[in-house]
Parts: structure tokens; sequence; C-alpha cells
């Protein structure tokens, strides 16, 4: 009798204690989704209306599907709008920028992390973190004045030069160097390897999860800089695609078309990049390679 009476309890318990999780789990879900729903309305709506025309983007009742959908805006962008020298613009301060950015943080991430047999390195590294708390618009005017006696006015080069170096690049580097143990670095130096073979061969390498996270918020800082151009760059030729699309809006007339077609546009290269290197941000494993 005990037997008989004992089974059909264990078996009872483990279906109560699912249901009791699923009661628990789907009215989170259903929250989560209500919300993501309800952050990516603005998008999708954003989205759509590119696709509308002009006589449809104010009318009432307001409808989220074009009811004549249209491209026109987008051919007015390529064309009048000269949307591919912008672009170019944009990209090649974006990618230069990135690229500079990764090397130049990862140098001196890596000299803070191995190199503090010195006092001064680690007051230099609180000075550098020190400069996180000061907002961007306090080192604008010092950041032109240097730029505008170096001659790099209205230049690429003033675009570029002043955001290589971040103190957020600098620490992501010398957070993960710190946890690297030096007896690889000693190994190195044992087989007589130099101290830039070691950094390029040895440390780079072994730090690429923090390359393309950094890589990443690089590209999408410049890309989507406006500021600093806006006060930068005065010749039309060089507008990136942010200064641009501002100078459609008018004081009295905006092209809406033009303006959303041209913005879609401009957001189309940040989100490949994102489902691109996405997996290579989140799937790799920070201390791969490394063993206690």
């Amino acid at each position: 009798m005990s037997t008989s009476t004992t089974a059909p309890q264990q078996t009872v318990k483990p279906k109560a204690r699912k249901v009791k999780q699923l009661g628990s789990v789907i009215p989170m879900t259903t929250f989560m989704w209500l919300l993501a729903c309800l952050y990516a309305f603005p998008l999708v709506w954003f989205l759509l209306s590119a696709f509308k025309p002009g006589s449809e983007l104010f009318q009432y009742p307001l409808t989220i599907f074009p009811e004549n959908p249209t491209v026109g805006g987008f051919e007015k962008a390529w064309d009048r709008f000269d949307f591919m020298l912008y672009f170019s613009n944009t990209l090649a301060v974006a990618v230069s920028t990135t690229v500079l950015t990764v090397l130049a943080s990862a140098m001196t991430g890596y000299a803070l992390a191995k190199y503090q047999d010195k006092v001064w390195i680690r007051i230099f590294f609180v000075c550098l973190l020190a400069t996180t708390m000061l907002p961007t618009e306090v080192i604008l005017s010092p950041t032109f004045l240097v730029i505008r006696d170096l001659g790099m006015y209205d230049t690429m080069a003033g675009l570029v030069v002043p955001s290589i170096l971040t103190a957020t690049g600098v620490f992501m580097f010398r957070q993960f160097f710190v946890s690297i143990p030096d007896d690889i670095l000693e190994a190195a130096r044992i087989d007589g390897a130099r101290e830039t073979g070691i950094f390029f061969r040895i440390m780079l390498p072994m730090s690429r999860p923090i390359i393309m996270t950094l890589a990443i918020f690089s590209f999408q800082w410049r890309w989507n800089d406006y500021i600093w151009p806006l006060i930068v760059v005065g010749d039309e030729r060089k507008f990136t695609l942010q200064i641009a699309l501002r100078s459609i809006v008018g004081a009295e007339n905006i092209d809406w078309p033009l303006l959303l077609a041209a913005s879609v546009m401009s957001i189309l290269p940040l989100v490949l990049i994102f489902i691109v290197f996405q997996k290579y941000v989140m799937n790799e494993d920070i201390n791969a390679g490394l063993k206690d």
C-alpha cells in the first residue's frame, strides 16, 4: 500500500512544479514582448513613412502603412541630395578613426597594464580615466583651437585625429591585458621575442573580443557624430551624412520624403555591421587561450 500511494505523489509534484514555472514565465514573457513592440513601433513607423508620398505623411487620420508606396524619396536622395558623396566621406572618417582608435587604445592599454613599475604610469591612467567625467562640450573649444593652429581645420584629418584616443577603449584593453598572466610575456622574452613582437603576435590576437567590441562602438560613434564635424568642416563637399541631413531642414520648408529616405539609407550600414559582427562579440570567450 505504501508503494502504491507514494508513486502518484512523486509523479504529480514535478508536473505541479512545471505548471508553476510556466505560470511565472508567461507573464514576464508577455511583458517583454509588449515592451519590445513599444520600442519597435516608432522605428517601424519611421521605416514605413520613408515609402510614403508627401501627401500621406500628415493626412488625417494617420496611417501606419503607406497607401501608395513609392521610392521617390530614395531616388531623390541618391541623385539630388548627392548621397554617395556624403556616404563616402562618412565611411572614410569612420573606418580610419576606428582602425586608429583600436590600435592606439590597444597599445596604451597594454603599456598601462604591463609596465606598472613606475608611479607616473599609474597617475597617468587615473588622469586618463578622469577625462570621462568631463562633458564633451567642455573640451570642444580647446580642441578646436589646437586643430586650427595645426592647420587641420576643414580637413578630414581634423575630423579623425581628435577622436582617435578614447578613455573607454584604453580602459577596456587595460582591464583585459591585466587579466593575462605575466608568465606568457616572460616565456616569450626568454624565447627571444621583442616587445613589439610580443604585442602584435601574442597580445593583440588574444584581445580579439575587445577589438571587435571597441571597433563596433567606435564606428557607431563616428558615424553618428554631429557636433564635431559641424564645427570643424565648412566645405560642403566634405560634409558627413549627419551634417548633410541637417542641411535638408530649411527655415520654412522641409522636404520630408527626402529627409526620411536619406535617414533610412544612413542607418543601413550600422544595422548591417551589427548583424554581421554581433556574434563575434556575444559568442566569443573573452578568456580564450588562457589557462590558470
